[in-house]
C-alpha cells in the first residue's frame, strides 16, 4: 500500500530536517521559534495518525481527532523547559503521553454525557478502537502488559513501527538513529523482546 499524500508531505519534513530530535530541543528551550516549529512538524501527523487508532467510536464526535492532537502538541511543546530527555525517544515517548492523556480524559468526558439520541436495543457496543477492533481485547491486553515491560528505547520503537506506522526513515528521525539501517534493526530487535514478552506472558 502507497503513501498518502499527507504522508509524503510529513516525510518529506522528516528528511527535510536533519538535526536530531536532542539538538532541536536544545534550541527550543533556549527559545529558538524555529527549532520549536521542526519539532512540531515532526511529530504531528505521526501523532494524529496514532491517535485516530485509539480513540474510542463513541468518543470520537467530541473532538476532531486531528484538532486534539493538535492543540496538545501545542501545549506540551510550550513547556518543554519542564521536560528532561533520559533515552532516546525520549520526547517521542512524552509527546505520545500527553495525547494519550488528553484521549482519556476526551472519553471520560464523553461518558458522563447523555446520548444525543436513543440507542436501539438491537445495537451492539462498539465502544473499542480501531487497533481493539483488529486485534481482539484478549490480545491488546496481552500486547500493552508485554509493552510496559520493554525498555523505554525498545518500547518507542514498537509503538512507531507497529501503532504509528512510521517508515524506517521516519523513525530513525523520531528515535535519533543514525539511519534507516539503524533504525530497522532497533524495530527488529524490539519486536523480537515483544514477541518473547507476549509469550511468556501468556
Amino acid at each position: 500500500m502507497g503513501l498518502s499524500r499527507s504522508d509524503h508531505e510529513s516525510l518529506a519534513a522528516l528528511q527535510s530536517a536533519p538535526e536530531s530530535t536532542q539538538v532541536l530541543l536544545d534550541q527550543a528551550k533556549r527559545g529558538d521559534q524555529r527549532a520549536l516549529d521542526r519539532l512540531f512538524a515532526r511529530y504531528l501527523q505521526p501523532l494524529q495518525r496514532w491517535a485516530s487508532g485509539r480513540l474510542p467510536r463513541s468518543a470520537r464526535d467530541i473532538a476532531d481527532t486531528q484538532d486534539l492532537v493538535q492543540e496538545t502538541l501545542i501545549s506540551t511543546l510550550r513547556r518543554l523547559n519542564a521536560f528532561e530527555s533520559r533515552h532516546d525517544g525520549a520526547l517521542f515517548a512524552y509527546l505520545r503521553q500527553a495525547v494519550l492523556n488528553r484521549i482519556r480524559d476526551e472519553y471520560r468526558r464523553s461518558r458522563r454525557r447523555p446520548a444525543s439520541a436513543p440507542l436501539s436495543p438491537d445495537q451492539a457496543d462498539d465502544d473499542a478502537s480501531p487497533l481493539e477492533r483488529a486485534i481482539g481485547r484478549e490480545t491488546l491486553d496481552c500486547y500493552e502488559r508485554a509493552l510496559e515491560r520493554l525498555r523505554p528505547a525498545e518500547r518507542e520503537a514498537v509503538v512507531a513501527r507497529v501503532e504509528l506506522q512510521l517508515t524506517y526513515d521516519e523513525i530513525a528521525v523520531a528515535l535519533d538513529r543514525p539511519s534507516r539501517d539503524a533504525a530497522r534493526m532497533t524495530v527488529a530487535r524490539a519486536l523480537l523482546k515483544l514477541a518473547m514478552e507476549m509469550e511468556s506472558g501468556r
